[in-house]
């Protein structure tokens, strides 16, 4: 499967798609997910809907599975039967990667006790007016870290009386990963473009219609 996703990282046409477009897309998820100014946690949903569409686009429907039972917290889609995880950070650093939505502090424990890597790592990487990315970080290089640094330097838990609501990766890790050689990485400059776009209008069509 590795073999495959890496086409999109070679795939000149498609890379040129991925610049101007992704930036665009995730401006109007933005937008879509924005009150008053600010924007909602309903946004990562979206994100990952948007780069879900763009493995629909490339390898086709048939061979990418949407439907993943909600069982699987870190599993957000399958491409060609093998899971991937979809992940999206803001900024330059790269800290505040969740492996698992909990404010359960004794699901915390029991989730770093039990880990380990188990699907590939699709990760966005947004930083308006500066340069972020799209990399490809395969399960061999997940393996081939945790077990040279151990779960503890691997893993983040929440601090105690905080509630960040999840199980980070740390960013020491995300670093090396981003970072290993059996990584792809594909370079994405995030310049705003102005949007004329009415996030109610397609309900309001809706409404209209007989």
């Amino acid at each position: 499967m590795a073999s495959r996703f890496i086409e999109i990282f070679e795939d000149q046409k498609l890379i040129g798609k991925i610049k101007k477009r992704l930036p665009y897309l995730f401006q109007l998820a933005e937008i879509e997910s924005s009150r008053a100014g600010k924007i909602g946690m309903e946004v990562g949903s979206l994100r990952e809907r948007i780069i879900v569409a763009l493995l629909i686009y490339k390898f086709g429907e048939t061979d990418v599975e949407t439907e993943i039972p909600i069982t699987e917290p870190e599993i957000d889609v399958k491409l060609f039967g093998e899971p991937i995880s979809i992940k999206t950070i803001t900024g330059k650093s790269f800290s505040g990667v969740k492996l698992i939505w909990t404010v359960d502090t004794q699901k915390a424990k029991e989730f770093r006790k039990s880990y380990y890597p188990h699907c590939d790592i699709l990760l966005v990487q947004i930083d308006w007016n500066s340069t972020g990315g799209l990399y490809y970080i395969p399960l061999e290089a997940q393996k081939k870290l945790f077990d040279k640094i151990g779960r503890r330097k691997y893993i983040k838990l929440p601090k105690p009386g905080t509630n960040p609501r999840g199980v980070e990766i740390t960013k020491d890790a995300l670093l090396n990963l981003a970072n290993d050689k059996l990584s792809k990485v594909l370079e994405i400059a995030w310049q705003k473009t102005k949007i004329d776009y009415n996030p109610y209008k397609r309900w309001v069509d809706y409404w209209r219609e007989d």
